[in-house]
């Protein structure tokens, strides 16, 4: 699927038909849609499915006059009501007509644009364009940052409570989710870095301020992803702790009760034989000394500390 935009009076629309200037829009286009958007505007084909390969990293290449631009764009899923956080390649395509953003699924980074979310955006104007979907992108990782890191909050006091494998499990998820987003924000570190120095696409003083702050929120970003995700690997690390340290009280306990009740069952066990000479063969005899042992023997594992 794809479609048209273009500004006009200075508002992003939605238009019926190609127009130098504007914006090709495509998400989880057929191999037949990509081959018609390459063969009728003149766009390479292999630009175009760069980025429906989901192992393509974040990357700048420049042929024929198209300048391709992949970065990684936060994304999430809903598994069994838990939000998973995970990152997917979009490609940018500059060329000398429009502009062209080619991603697998629709992303709330491009979705603003169309919503009209973000102001003061020229479609014609395509490098001050590349540089405010960066920008959107870079302020969408930190939005989803905050999420997890709330999210991950909840969860820590719904252990302190009761320590259950499904909290476990989803602190594990969302730290899997920050190892993913860094990576993904390093990748774009280094890209943007590249589109800075100027030598793939022409900056204009105006689009060095706003590429300068992208780079600013990507730094704080990964910043952000790293001290998160050291926090969350301590909190694992302090709850596997406890959850080993409870085990060992639990085993403790119970081996103290299983000595309390091989006692009296001792004893019965020697008053019971089938044999003669057994002193004082009372029944409250081994009942009593049953007592007596059972309860020095309790004694002694609690000064132990083992009840």
């Amino acid at each position: 699927m794809y479609n048209f935009y273009k500004t006009i009076n200075a508002k992003i629309e939605k238009i019926n038909e190609f127009q130098p200037g504007a914006w090709i829009n495509v998400v989880s286009p057929s191999k037949e849609e990509l081959e018609l958007i390459s063969t009728t505007y003149n766009i390479d084909y292999g630009f175009l499915n760069a980025a429906l390969d989901i192992e393509e990293t974040s990357r700048v290449e420049t042929e024929d006059n198209q300048t391709l631009i992949i970065i990684d764009v936060p994304v999430t899923e809903n598994y069994d009501g838990k939000a998973v956080y995970e990152t997917i390649p979009l490609a940018i395509i500059t060329t000398g007509d429009c502009i062209v953003t080619v991603c697998t699924r629709e992303t709330s980074s491009i979705n603003n644009f169309i919503t009209g979310n973000v102001r003061n955006v020229h479609t014609n104007l395509k490098t001050r364009f590349v540089m405010q979907i960066l920008y959107k992108v870079s302020t969408r990782f930190l939005f989803y940052l905050k999420q997890i890191d709330r999210i991950s909050h909840n969860i820590e006091r719904e252990l302190h409570k009761s320590l259950k494998n499904k909290e476990l499990i989803q602190l594990l998820d969302l730290e899997k989710s920050l190892v993913f987003f860094s990576t993904s924000l390093k990748a774009n570190e280094s890209t943007i870095k590249r589109l800075q120095r100027g030598s793939v696409i022409k900056l204009y003083e105006e689009d060095e301020e706003l590429i300068e702050d992208v780079l600013i929120e990507t730094k704080q970003a990964i910043e952000m992803s790293n001290i998160y995700s050291s926090i969350l690997s301590g909190t694992m690390d302090a709850f596997a702790s406890v959850i080993s340290n409870n085990l060992n009280i639990v085993m403790k306990v119970m081996t103290s009760i299983t000595i309390l009740m091989s006692v009296p069952t001792m004893i019965a066990s020697f008053y019971g034989m089938n044999v003669s000479g057994i002193p004082v063969a009372h029944f409250w005899v081994p009942v009593g000394i049953s007592v007596l042992v059972t309860t020095v023997t309790a004694i002694l594992l609690n000064k132990k500390g083992m009840l």
